[in-house]
């Protein structure tokens, strides 16, 4: 008596992989293909109890359509993640500062199996991301595995933080003393991940770039207690410490060309509050830290845009620029 191949009680099973697989909208699989299909992976099967498999996945949640037009066919209709929604998750991770380059194509091979080998195909179309710089390791999935992990437990973590020499090696901060710390929570802030954290022992919080810490390690001991008082705000302190508006606020009046309305909408938000004063310019009142990054931002735009009041933010921003007169030879 010949035995019965185990696939065949799989049956179902490999009928909704040819469906998630091979079928879309566009593209529908015939009876006959389907029974092919499945005699492929040595799996007899009659029309009936494939029309019964149907209705079964059907009852389980899949969106198996019927579409009886010349010929009748069978495909997926409703996924979980529409085409258009898998093809922005795939630019998001091609364009990934942190994510390194093999790492982002297996990804996108991963999210290609959520749709069909037919819109997986026209995922191969040219795509670049200007001045990307991709991580060299992955080192930082596993740091932000082990953090996540910290803030669950509500445990202390170590590590050793570096900068970069002239040769681009490592060297540790603090001669290689370990940073110990009660992580606080993550954030990602212009393409990197920052971890904010408590010390009990200094009596405040700071944040480093999860990318340049190295040899985290869970400790057994539990976090300082973080003190969660109304000053205290995770996201707040992130627009502050960690983006480019760092200290205490300054109600600020920019006077700009129209030209700029984009990138200040980019910077600041469409809450902006402006006005126009004439064809050309217009002026815009928003709240920023006097900071060197703020000043940096206001300097490519030129004599496009100019601080017209606090006058003391004024005279802080024109020493910044003497500076840097200064720092070429100028007087």
């Amino acid at each position: 008596m010949m035995a019965k191949n185990p696939n065949q009680k799989l049956k179902i099973l490999y009928l909704m992989k040819i469906f998630t697989e091979e079928t879309d909208e566009k593209h529908g699989l015939t009876m006959p293909e389907i029974i092919r299909r499945l005699d492929a992976e040595g799996i007899k099967a009659e029309r009936k109890s494939i029309y019964d498999d149907i209705e079964q996945l059907r009852d389980f949640g899949v969106d198996v359509i019927t579409d009886k037009g010349r010929t009748t066919v069978y495909y997926i209709g409703t996924r979980d993640f529409e085409f258009q929604e898998l093809t922005l998750l795939v630019d998001a991770v091609q364009s990934s500062k942190f994510l390194t380059a093999k790492k982002s194509n297996a990804l996108v091979k991963k999210l290609e199996k959520l749709m069909s080998v037919h819109e997986a195909k026209l995922l191969k179309r040219p795509f670049y991301v200007m001045d990307r710089v991709k991580m060299e390791t992955e080192s930082i999935f596993y740091s932000v595995d082990k953090i996540q992990r910290a803030l669950s437990a509500k445990t202390m973590i170590d590590f050793n933080y570096y900068d970069y020499n002239l040769d681009k090696q490592k060297v540790a901060r603090r001669d290689g003393h370990r940073y110990e710390v009660t992580p606080v929570g993550l954030a990602y802030v212009d393409e990197y991940y920052y971890l904010v954290t408590y010390s009990a022992k200094h009596e405040g919080f700071a944040n480093y770039r999860v990318d340049r810490m190295d040899g985290i390690r869970i400790l057994d001991k539990p976090g300082d207690r973080v003190p969660r008082s109304e000053n205290f705000d995770l996201s707040e302190y992130c627009r502050h410490m960690i983006s480019m508006f760092g200290g205490e606020d300054i109600r600020v009046q920019l006077v700009f060309d129209m030209s700029l309305m984009n990138p200040l909408i980019d910077r600041f938000g469409k809450d902006v509050r402006v006005e126009e004063i004439d064809d050309k310019t217009a002026r815009a009142y928003i709240a920023v830290a006097s900071s060197g990054p703020f000043f940096g931002w206001l300097t490519q735009f030129g004599d496009l845009i100019r601080i017209d009041s606090p006058d003391s933010l004024k005279e802080e921003y024109l020493g910044f620029l003497k500076k840097i007169q200064r720092s070429y030879g100028a007087r």
